[in-house]
Order: C-alpha cells, then sequence, then structure tokens
C-alpha cells in the first residue's frame, strides 16, 4: 500500500481559528441577546458548520431559525475580521506542504468552513498555491462527521480510500475521514502539522499490514 494523497482539515490543523470561530459567533449571536459558553462550543460544537451550531442552539432556545441567515453572514465577516488581524504563515507548514508537492503527492483541504473563509484563511497563511483542490461544506450535502467530504476528496485527488492520509484534530473529522476508508493522523496542536510527522506516518503506512491504525499526536510536546 502506497499514501499518494494527503487531505489536511483546516481548523486546528494548519490554521489556528477555533477561537475566532467561537468569538464571532458569540458576537453574533450577541446582537440578538443569545450567547454560547467556550466549553460547550469546544465540547459540542468543535468542527461543525456554523448552520449546524445554529440549528442546535434553536432547538435548546428561543433563538428563532428566521434569523439563522443573517447571524451566519455576521460571524462569517467577523470571523474574516479576526483572520485578516491575527493570521500570519507557518513556516512549519509552508515547508511541509512545498515539500510534500515536490515529493508528487497530491494535496488538498477537506473543512468544513464555508469556501470564501477558506480561500481567505489560507490565503493569508501562503498555504493557497500549495493545494491541488480545496473542499468546503458547500460542495456536500451532508457535511463532517459525514464521510461525504472525504469520499469527494478521494475522487478529485483520484486515489483509492487506501492511498489517502487526512489530517484531522476532532473526533467530527476522525469520525469522516474513518468510514470514508482513510488512514487518519489525529492532530493535537498545528505546529504537530510538519514535514517530520507527516513523513514518518507515510512511511509507517506504507511499510505495515493495512490492519494496523494510524497514529495519533494529541500528546505530542
Amino acid at each position: 500500500m502506497t499514501i499518494k494523497a494527503v487531505v489536511f482539515d483546516m481548523d486546528g490543523v494548519l490554521i489556528e481559528a477555533k477561537d475566532w470561530h467561537y468569538e464571532a459567533l458569540n458576537q453574533a449571536l450577541g446582537l440578538f441577546g443569545f450567547g454560547i459558553s467556550r466549553q460547550d462550543h469546544e465540547q459540542r460544537f468543535d468542527g461543525l458548520p456554523t448552520r449546524t451550531k445554529l440549528l442546535s442552539l434553536s432547538q435548546e432556545s428561543a433563538l428563532p431559525v428566521s434569523l439563522h441567515g443573517f447571524i451566519n453572514r455576521m460571524k462569517q465577516h467577523y470571523t474574516a475580521a479576526l483572520a485578516r488581524q491575527y493570521l500570519t504563515p507557518n513556516p512549519l507548514h509552508l515547508y511541509a506542504l512545498k515539500s510534500l508537492r515536490s515529493e508528487g503527492f497530491r494535496l488538498g483541504v477537506a473543512s468544513n468552513s464555508i469556501r470564501s473563509t477558506i480561500e481567505l484563511m489560507l490565503s493569508l497563511a501562503g498555504l493557497m498555491p500549495f493545494f491541488d483542490f480545496v473542499l468546503s461544506n458547500e460542495d456536500v450535502q451532508h457535511p463532517k462527521p459525514s464521510p461525504e467530504i472525504y469520499l469527494k476528496a478521494m475522487t478529485l485527488a483520484d486515489v483509492a480510500p487506501e492511498e489517502c492520509l487526512v489530517l484531522e484534530d476532532n473526533p467530527f473529522g476522525w469520525q469522516a475521514a474513518e468510514e470514508a476508508g482513510a488512514h487518519v493522523l489525529k492532530i493535537g496542536v498545528v505546529n504537530d502539522v510538519n514535514y517530520g510527522n507527516i513523513r514518518r506516518t507515510i512511511e509507517a503506512i506504507n511499510t505495515r499490514p493495512a490492519a494496523t491504525t494510524c497514529p495519533s499526536l494529541r500528546r505530542v510536546a
């Protein structure tokens, strides 16, 4: 078995944007007197699309569904503003992607964020030119934890599931990638995403029995 494609989640993998998503959502909800705790956001909503978060909040509170569209648009506006203010390129990521691409791997992004947010953040981070394709929650009917986005990524990369390595940082993403049949490298922090870790994982997959599970980097120092 040989890995031919590497597909990255974005938030918490390539971009440390979790706090931005939380702050932007709360700012948008606050326009109408609603809010969500950081603990709730981290434990229940991390990695989910904003529309899914809003549906859950409406089921549990008096948040009117009729406000979802406006709140979602404002949330995206606030997220973009935070990214423009704080996002800077990560040398570890730049080196990893440049190296993997030069070695012939097909590279892609599969994120539960909307396309405009993905393209903005990847551009600000200097990463956009390295990818063969980018998939957003707008490109699928069912976002993660559904495997649809990773199945589509494999089609675009023209690889079989066993030829694809996915980097993900949360249970919704792990479930999606595993159900799609990909190998999964579980990320703890964004600096775990570096050439050494990715290349060692690829070599381990290429030389071990197919039934062996992929490593986790959630305890990497």
